[in-house]
């Protein structure tokens, strides 16, 4: 009897146990849902925008229909270049010896999102580049950007998708189609004042490269890349977002070795 009663009272005590455990699981878990979830990736397929030397988004069907054993199967195969659609930039892309696309830590792909809006004038010149006063300025209102933000660049050339020549100037393939590449990006200046100045995971963009369209040297790559800081590329939706207060997640495919590769990165906007 005494053996009965000191069991009965294990499993009583773990019973409130796990239910307190499950009831502030479920809260917790709750609490972690809210808020507004925004996509910020671009649909892969065959009108994804590529750069114009890379190979485009394939998907070819393997079967689709009903088996001969009666049931419905679909499965395709897929191909595409590591560049092209909504991407990451892994630093070792213009950097010997920093990290594959493998190696970026999980920690250097989450952080909250700093939207610097620089639409107007990059609508206005095409060959905009994002310069330190962009940044200072967004900072006089906003306050500093913080220490693990992941910056995000609005250019507003995501409405675009996926017409390449209003996208990024030229829908031309082939080493030839580069010099009329026409699209915002990053000033290397800004680049440098970044790396300098604050502490951030990684850096994203709405046009197909962090140097603008008529980069030669790709400085602004070399310069983040330099210090492991990844790039997003081909970003949807910035305008979506508000200033700061979003929480970003970019989770590329694992790719061994991999300069870079598809990436899914999406935003959690707290609830109101």
């Amino acid at each position: 009897m005494k053996n009965t009663m000191s069991r009965f009272v294990i499993l009583l005590v773990a019973a409130l146990v796990l239910g307190t455990a499950y009831k502030s699981f479920s809260q917790d878990n709750s609490a972690s849902i809210q808020g507004k979830w925004i996509d910020l990736t671009h649909d892969f397929s065959e009108e994804a925008i590529y750069w114009p030397t890379a190979e485009g988004f394939k998907l070819e069907s393997v079967f689709e229909g009903i088996t001969d054993k009666g049931y419905f199967y679909d499965a395709n195969n897929y191909s595409a270049a590591e560049h092209g659609g909504t991407h990451i930039d892994s630093p070792i892309h213009f950097a010997e010896g920093k990290q594959t696309v493998d190696q970026i830590p999980l920690e250097s792909l989450i952080g909250p999102a700093v939207v610097i809006d620089v639409s107007k004038k990059a609508l206005a010149d095409r060959n905009y580049q994002v310069s330190v006063k962009d940044f200072t300025d967004w900072e006089d209102k906003n306050g500093q950007i913080a220490n693990g933000s992941i910056v995000l660049l609005n250019t507003g050339y995501a409405q675009f998708w996926p017409d390449r020549v209003k996208y990024m100037g030229t829908d031309k393939r082939g080493p030839d189609a580069v010099k009329e590449l026409h699209f915002p990006g990053l000033d290397p200046a800004a680049a440098k004042w970044l790396v300098e100045n604050r502490q951030i995971n990684a850096i994203g963009l709405d046009t197909p490269s962090i140097d603008f369209g008529q980069s030669q040297l790709f400085e602004s790559h070399r310069i983040l890349f330099k210090e492991n800081i990844p790039a997003f590329e081909n970003v949807a939706n910035l305008d979506k977002l508000p200033p700061k207060g979003a929480m970003v997640i970019a989770l590329p495919m694992k790719i061994k070795g991999g300069s870079g590769g598809p990436l899914r990165i999406i935003a959690n906007l707290p609830a109101e």
